[in-house]
């Protein structure tokens, strides 16, 4: 009976996936009142980034390495069409050409503030870099390396199997926030009680998996959605995506390093 009732809760996020992942609707605009916005000045020119309020950890590092002009002087180290372009390895300041960059950091990380589906990897998000899974599961972010997303457009069709997954992720992260509870249904052999808290948590990720403003930018201007959930997404590109654009188009070695280096001069707060 036991393994019954658990089996039962966990296979739902099977069987309500054929729910239409379109229901419902958010809004990923954002609130423009009180963000920091922060300039780039790059050798190609400038990038406006607007931090969100919401990821507060990433926001106020960011703004800190920015007043002590961390940035300043650090490459663009990695650069993927149609994917991102990725900098802050203060180890990239000195670099030679052949020298392997992205492990440089402040020597701390910064704890995942995913806030999804409002804030995703659409063309133009700023998110936070980080090791893999394999060696941080906790998917801290790096203390200082970020990447900018220039992506792909998708077609509705492909992006809505993404989306199941990400929904399937949504519920399985509730059961496991739930797992005392559903422990003490299954000692108690409440068949009733665990069904209902089934039903409670199928609520609540029908609730949270709103995907309007995302399936609406993913298949416009696009992204880099399988990323969503993997990586905090901190801020946004306000001005200068043509700029953003300029670097992603250059060429590069095998290591996806501009074979031309690409820097920031100067990182500021805009005031």
């Amino acid at each position: 009976m036991k393994r019954f009732l658990f089996f039962t809760i966990v296979m739902a996020a099977l069987t309500f996936m054929s729910c239409s992942a379109q229901e419902g609707a958010t809004s990923s605009q954002t609130n423009n009142n009180n963000m920091t916005k922060v300039k780039l000045e790059t050798s190609l020119g400038d990038i406006v980034v607007e931090l969100y309020n919401e990821t507060p950890q990433h926001r106020d590092n960011f703004v800190k390495l920015v007043k002590e002009g961390f940035y300043d002087g650090v490459l663009f180290h990695r650069v993927i069409n149609n994917f991102m372009i990725q900098t802050g390895d203060p180890e990239s300041k000195t670099a030679g050409p052949d020298t392997p960059l992205g492990g440089g950091d402040p020597g701390y990380t910064i704890e995942a503030e995913f806030v999804f589906p409002k804030y995703f990897h659409k063309r133009g998000a700023l998110a936070a870099a980080r090791t893999g899974d394999q060696y941080n599961p906790e998917r801290r972010s790096s203390g200082s390396q970020f990447y900018i997303v220039t992506g792909q457009v998708f077609g509705t069709e492909q992006l809505m199997g993404m989306l199941q997954t990400k929904k399937q992720d949504i519920f399985r992260r509730l059961v496991m926030e739930n797992q005392e509870k559903i422990r003490q249904l299954q000692e108690n052999q409440d068949e009733a009680g665990i069904h209902a808290l089934q039903d409670e948590l199928i609520r609540q990720t029908e609730a949270e998996a709103q995907f309007d403003e995302l399936i609406k930018a993913y298949t416009t201007i696009g992204g880099t959605p399988h990323l969503d959930g993997q990586y905090t997404v901190f801020g946004e590109v306000v001005e200068g995506m043509d700029v953003v654009d300029k670097i992603q188009n250059t060429t590069t070695d095998r290591r996806d390093r501009p074979t031309v280096d690409i820097k920031i001069i100067k990182a500021s707060i805009v005031e």
